[in-house]
């Protein structure tokens, strides 16, 4: 991905129930923003959900593909200053939503059942198909995200996770595709 640089996601546990995420790019540039109540115990595991997610298939243009991109977090929402989002960021954002229903329900999808959500998901939006993911690639997601979540786990009040994350290490492990 041009432009893209390395950064550090920086995921704060605040004493007062709060949270906080930055990405801090490796020319120092840095996004960031605050979650109190709800969205405080949500955003967190969303957030590793992505990285999972983004690493283990190789997503390079996922959320934080377009963070290391220079993408600040309002460059996500209306009035869309960056414009369009690329089908991949989409994408992603549709496979952390099904693994969120997972964590929320916990029925664990199969790699047909995501797939034909995929599917539906690209007709209705208007983009193009997208590679079928397999068993394998839902057990490496899964793992990663049980990796992240325990990490997070254990992040004592006042502390921060921090997680390095640069577009090759998304694209090295997504390569087995």
């Amino acid at each position: 991905m041009p432009n893209s640089q390395p950064i550090v996601i920086r995921i704060k546990k605040g004493k007062d129930g709060r949270t906080a995420l930055s990405c801090t790019r490796a020319d120092g540039t840095t996004t960031w923003q605050r979650q109190e109540g709800r969205q405080a115990t949500f955003f967190p595991k969303h957030d590793l959900t992505h990285y999972a997610v983004e690493t283990a298939l190789g997503h390079q243009q996922g959320f934080y593909g377009l963070v290391s991109a220079g993408w600040d977090f309002a460059d996500f929402g209306s009035p869309w200053p960056r414009g369009r989002l690329p089908v991949e960021a989409h994408i992603s954002e549709m496979i952390v939503g099904v693994f969120d229903l997972e964590r929320r329900i916990g029925e664990r999808p199969s790699a047909q059942e995501l797939n034909e959500k995929l599917a539906e998901y690209s007709v209705e939006n208007g983009l193009p198909q997208q590679r079928r993911l397999t068993e394998e690639d839902l057990d490496r997601v899964r793992e990663k995200r049980a990796e992240m979540f325990a990490k997070w786990e254990a992040v004592r009040p006042g502390d921060a996770l921090e997680i390095p994350f640069e577009v090759a290490q998304a694209n090295l492990h997504g390569s087995q595709r």
